[in-house]
């Protein structure tokens, strides 16, 4: 048995500090908040948890599924068909099924046809490797024409990420075609998947079962340090006012702060280069309304004049019963933490975020708004960049047994719990396999 040192309560460190302590190991969490799951993290809205920024699952992330399993919780598993639109020229468009596809009309019919194929090429994509060195632009233009990519795509890349638009690279935007268009069901709908109760629940029933397989959780609490020993290994963290010794450290936190807490331990080459990858940060409105806006689910917003990336009802998702019949919308904005709307107050946030409502739905009144919480996600996406792999820094680090496990260092997939998941069980198992090396 040995001790471990897991920072960071998101999805990666759950998952680890189940693992780890599963096989015998004494495991410490510890998390700087006193919210568990990272940007999967939860809030009451009605008596019932509901996550701070939208999410779901898609039905082929076997990952998380293969975690709820190992918890034995996979009858908690919903799985339903959802309304997913495009807003476009002040118009809506339904593009739920193939056949939505052929009545979207700012399309060609030529066009309709080439942005139907795309999904069907990304998946015949076998060496990612070799979208490295292009741009999702000129993937997107040589794949689809350039009808489509200025309609469809360039808005949509450009609400996601910026000035950083022309610099995505092409792997990103293959990993979201490939996936998204392989979660429908028999008639080409597409189906997503929740947890019974939110993600709060799944969080409960892991660090339940963290503890009770005698593993520790401390919460509001942040790591400032490495303690290395002798050896040059690791020997724990310093959290707070207090040192934690262990054997083994995995640092789960976005790749600038675990840069900060390794900064005096290790070389300035070293820590420079954990700081190479850039993050965009978020900004999420959550309406509580007495109404709804749409029956659509899921609405990509490809009008530049809205600010937003989309508009996510996600009462027609779940039932709007679960929140005290509020209909809850989120609005996302991914944006440079130096942007405005990051900086700015609640008031002002509110007021520009219902001016732009408005506008989308004239019929839109302040009056139908409950509640409102904002959130803000300083490291919510790391820019994925052409030759990103260049990027990315090993698992392990240059002290002995100190690890990293990030969300940047998830690829060529992008970033998302079933990914989160997917790593918590990696660097676990190549843990666990280095400690019965070490005792045999």
């Amino acid at each position: 048995m040995k001790k471990i040192i897991i920072v960071g309560g998101g999805f990666t460190g759950l998952t680890m500090a189940y693992l780890l302590s599963k096989y015998g190991n004494k495991v410490i969490l510890i998390e700087s908040e006193d919210d568990m799951g990272g940007l999967a993290g939860t809030f009451k809205v009605g008596g019932q948890k509901l996550e701070k920024f939208y999410h779901h699952w898609f039905t082929n992330d076997v990952h998380i599924m293969k975690l709820i399993n190992d918890l034995g919780l996979n009858h908690k598993v919903r799985i339903r068909e959802t309304r997913t639109g495009m807003y476009y020229s002040n118009n809506f468009y339904k593009l739920s099924k193939p056949l939505d596809l052929l009545r979207f009309t700012p399309l060609s019919f030529f066009g309709r046809l080439r942005l139907g194929l795309l999904a069907l090429k990304a998946r015949t994509v076998t060496n990612w490797r070799k979208l490295e060195s292009v741009s999702a632009k000129e993937w997107l233009m040589k794949m689809a024409g350039e009808e489509v990519y200025k309609i469809v795509w360039e808005p949509l890349l450009r609400g996601k990420f910026g000035k950083f638009e022309s610099k995505i690279s092409a792997v990103w935007m293959w990993n979201k075609l490939k996936l998204r268009g392989s979660s429908r069901g028999k008639k080409g709908e597409e189906q997503l998947a929740y947890f019974e109760g939110g993600f709060a629940d799944l969080i409960t029933f892991l660090t339940g079962a963290i503890i009770e397989n005698n593993g520790e959780i401390v919460k509001n609490t942040e790591v400032s340090g490495i303690l290395v020993n002798s050896s040059q290994s690791a020997n724990g963290v310093i959290a707070g006012d207090q040192k934690f010794f262990s054997d083994y450290v995995v640092l789960t936190t976005p790749l600038p702060i675990a840069a900060k807490i390794l900064k005096e331990q290790v070389s300035e080459k070293y820590f420079l280069s954990l700081n190479k990858i850039d993050y965009l940060s978020n900004v999420c409105i959550v309406l509580e309304l007495d109404r709804s806006l749409s029956d659509t689910y899921w609405l990509n917003v490809n009008d530049p004049n809205f600010p937003f990336v989309a508009v996510i009802e996600h009462t027609n998702f779940e039932s709007k019963k679960l929140y005290n019949d509020r209909h809850i919308i989120y609005l996302s904005k991914y944006l440079l933490e130096d942007e405005f709307l990051y900086k700015a107050s609640e008031e002002d946030i509110m007021q520009y975020t219902t001016k732009h409502l408005k506008e989308m739905f004239p019929e839109f009144k302040k009056s139908w708004i409950i509640k409102k919480t904002i959130w803000k996600g300083r490291y919510s996406q790391p820019i994925v960049v052409k030759e990103y792999s260049k990027l990315i820094p090993s698992y392990e680090t240059e002290i002995k047994n100190i690890f990293l496990n990030t969300m940047a260092q998830i690829y060529p997939e992008d970033r998302g719990t079933n990914y989160a998941v997917r790593q918590g069980y990696d660097i676990s198992e190549m843990i666990q396999h280095r400690i019965q090396s070490s005792e045999n």
